[in-house]
């Protein structure tokens, strides 16, 4: 049977156990890579700008420019249409960053046309217009269209969303700054390590989404405890960068393993009291039925 390498310098050693295991590394989604695609684009505007006139040359480097942006905006749009899919409760993005970069991809499509048409040239204007709107068009079939709703909010209070959206936001980028500086460490174990720390934590962040009204019982744990994660987490990659201690790596390990089953033993307790929430409704509404019959 075939075995899988593993030694004392690889990233996932035979005599670890399985549980110590990284998990896959996050990466760009596959419409977050055709974003990067259409940055790489912006090279048929800027490499032959400089073979140009003047005029030439500065609408070349304003259509490359405005095609990096519309790439750019692109793909935090497609970001926060992701994150906008995994949550159960979510608003629409105020800013409709992939609708943005359609318009600033026609916009980069209109420019390069004009370059290539000399100035006071008959229907100068007309080939690049079509240009941008083909550009546009294609854009939108290509990505899409921003969320244009709020998803979960029915029967639910706007302040209280508001509330837990900025919880879960702050939470959000401590996760963010823990994951950033694991990567120091330059240990792809505890990499993956973190990452499961992650997700569970974000169990819990869906958890409060779906019931607003556990923002409260678990305000502490979207805050005080990320930010004290985040902020071991930062210490602990520098010292163990600089030393390799494997002391500091078990205490972080444990600090870890701590974490995640608090996490874990609260989201398990929020879930439970929703549901217990739901009976005693079910039981209230039952007896005023037949009550009235």
């Amino acid at each position: 049977m075939a075995q899988r390498f593993g030694g004392k310098f690889s990233p996932t050693p035979q005599d670890s156990p399985s549980k110590t295991r990284p998990a896959p590394a996050p990466s760009a989604s596959r419409d977050q890579r055709r974003a990067g695609m259409l940055g790489l684009s912006a090279l048929a505007f800027l490499i032959p700008a400089f073979w140009g006139d003047p005029r030439q040359l500065v609408l070349s480097l304003a259509a490359g420019g405005v095609l990096l942006a519309a790439a750019w905006t692109t793909r935090e749009g497609l970001r926060a249409a992701e994150a906008f899919a995994a949550r159960k409760v979510a608003r629409r993005p105020a800013l409709p960053r992939k609708a943005l970069g359609a318009i600033l991809t026609g916009g980069a499509l209109f420019l390069g046309g004009l370059a290539q048409h000399p100035a006071g040239a008959a229907m100068t204007f007309l080939n690049p217009a079509l240009f941008a709107l083909a550009g546009l068009g294609l854009h939108l079939i290509a990505f899409g269209l921003d969320p244009m709703r709020d998803k979960g909010a029915t029967g639910i209070d706007s302040f209280q969303t508001d509330r837990v959206a900025r919880a879960v936001d702050e939470a959000e980028a401590h996760l963010t700054a823990m994951k950033d500086a694991i990567l120091r460490a330059g240990d792809r174990q505890l990499e993956g390590r973190v990452n499961r720390f992650a997700d569970t934590a974000r169990q819990l962040f869906r958890s409060v989404e779906a019931d607003p009204g556990d923002l409260t019982a678990a305000r502490k744990f979207l805050s005080v405890y990320l930010l004290g994660a985040r902020d071991a987490t930062v210490k602990f990659a520098d010292l163990y960068a600089q030393n390799r201690s494997t002391q500091a790596r078990a205490d972080y390990e444990a600090l870890l393993d701590d974490l995640e089953t608090t996490f874990a033993s609260r989201t398990t307790a929020l879930l439970a009291g929703g549901h217990t929430d739901l009976d005693v409704e079910i039981s209230v509404l039952r007896d005023r039925l037949k009550y009235e019959t």
